[in-house]
């Protein structure tokens, strides 16, 4: 019986020998596998090091180093997620795994958790108080967390263009943080830079074809830039993703709103129905103040109601807002000319017109509108000749002798013998337009040479700046040298300067 038991003894210690040494076969060959991984991880081949250190913790899974070289492998491929989990499995088996909180921070750091990266730091700065990486980081995460703190108060605020610089300083801490990445588009997008936004969101969306803050970012963009439809799908793939998307919720209620009251004020329009066209494009360009494309065309719109309603200002003014938005409205500055040349604001048809001409020189329709306007602008510079006599101008040749002997009558220098030397000036200078005006509208050649507007000088016009105006006077009301004459005057005769 003793031989017996003894027997079994030896054999027992040969088993656990045999398992020991089989323990550290499996040991040794994963430490290999580990070992080989950072061979590859320091040459820069981390995708060769995460097959290793796969391999590694196939053999062994219960090594916390293994997972937190992983997990550096992984951050170096920028595969953040990957990275976080593999550093909090570290962690759990050994919770006193400095290396472990430290990846497990610069994790949640690109991934945009700045408080659990923190947190993650704490943890590591209780274990080891003296290491000086963790001290050092710890001062660079809470300058991110401190950035987008205040960068979240600025969107608040409308203040976009801080948020930009925010984001960017968060972003030389996290350089491809996709959660700072997406808030700088969206504020980019927000400042009109719709190309800078859709370039950030595109990146992303080829990296990570499902990421609904790049979807909805592209969306943004794409409606801004007046591009509905398409950005309606963006949208929905969005809430189809995530449906609690807050954001995209919103700006899709809102934006299809738009859409459909812009295309019923349009209807009205169409129809005929100004003022219900007018009232729906304001009810319009309440809805968002942001979408400077869309609010431009729905400015014009409404101005063109006014212009409909003949409310010139309100059209004006409506045109003018809406190349506010959009410098290079062509049928914005074309309205607006149009107004200006109805209510003869020469100058500013002219400009607006110019403008017109820059944006499309190749319609020929725009050049003839410009040169029109800068006929009726010179026209307008010259004396106008129906204004000093009174009379439209189409007035008859009847209307234009009445109106002279009206007009001649009332300024007449013997009227004012009394009057002080300034009052006597300006009444010679009025009776000598008056003379001027007659002379020109009475002429059927000079009067057409007139309203044609082509240069007097050119055409020898200019003999009246030497017309005695009373000799004009006499020819028309008759000699009335002498005693005072039927119509009241002494035959009084001036000169002029």
């Amino acid at each position: 019986m003793v031989e017996e038991t003894e027997l079994e003894n030896q054999n027992n210690q040969t088993k656990d020998q045999e398992e020991n040494n089989r323990t550290d076969d499996i040991e040794n060959e994963a430490e290999k596998f580990k070992n080989e991984g950072n061979v590859a991880y320091r040459k820069g081949n981390y995708l060769n090091a995460v097959e290793l250190y796969t391999k590694s913790l196939e053999i062994c899974p219960n090594s916390a180093s293994a997972y937190g070289n992983r997990a550096a492998a992984y951050f170096m491929l920028k595969k953040y997620k990957e990275s976080l989990n593999d550093s909090m499995k570290a962690i759990s088996h050994d919770p006193t795994y400095v290396k472990g909180y430290l990846r497990e921070g610069k994790a949640n750091l690109f991934l945009g958790d700045i408080s659990k990266a923190i947190a993650s730091l704490e943890k590591a700065k209780s274990i080891d108080p003296s290491n000086s990486t963790i001290n050092e980081e710890l001062i660079k995460f809470k300058a991110v967390k401190n950035f987008s703190d205040e960068a979240n108060i600025s969107y608040d605020k409308g203040d976009f263009r801080k948020v930009v610089y925010l984001m960017d300083r968060c972003l030389n801490h996290s350089n491809d943080c996709y959660k700072f990445l997406l808030f700088k588009a969206e504020c980019l997008a927000l400042l009109g830079r719709y190309q800078e936004a859709q370039e950030i969101a595109n990146e992303i969306v080829v990296k990570d074809q499902k990421n609904s803050d790049a979807l909805y970012v592209r969306g943004m963009c794409l409606y801004y830039q007046g591009n509905s439809e398409v950005a309606f799908q963006h949208f929905q793939r969005v809430l189809q993703y995530e449906p609690d998307h807050q954001k995209a919720k919103v700006f899709y209620k809102s934006s299809k709103k738009l859409h459909n009251k812009k295309e019923q004020g349009n209807r009205e329009f169409k129809a005929g129905n100004w003022q219900n066209a007018y009232s729906l494009y304001t009810e319009c360009l309440e809805i968002d103040n942001k979408n400077k494309s869309i609010n431009s065309i729905l400015y014009f719109n409404r101005a063109n109601a006014s212009f409909k309603m003949n409310n010139i200002d309100a059209c004006i003014e409506d045109c003018s807002k809406a190349i506010e938005l959009d410098d290079g409205y062509l049928k914005a500055y074309l309205r607006r000319a149009k107004c200006y040349m109805e209510t003869e604001n020469y100058e500013a048809a002219v400009k607006d017109y110019n403008q017109a001409y820059k944006l499309d020189k190749s319609n020929k329709e725009n050049y003839r509108l410009l040169k029109d306007a800068e006929l009726q602008l010179k026209k307008s510079l010259r004396k106008d000749y129906y204004k000093i006599l009174g009379v439209k101008k189409d007035a008859s040749d009847d209307e234009i002798k009445k109106a002279y002997r009206k007009s001649a009558l009332m300024h007449h220098p013997d009227r004012f013998p009394d009057a002080s030397e300034e009052v006597k000036k300006q009444e010679e200078i009025k009776f000598k337009e008056i003379g001027e005006a007659y002379t020109i509208l009475s002429d059927p050649n000079k009067k057409a040479r007139y309203d044609n507007g082509q240069d007097l000088e050119e055409y020898g016009m200019h003999d009246n700046d030497h017309i005695d105006p009373n000799v004009l006077f006499k020819a028309f009301f008759g000699n009335i040298n002498g005693n005072r004459s039927r119509n009241g005057f002494s035959g009084f005769e001036f000169s002029f300067g």
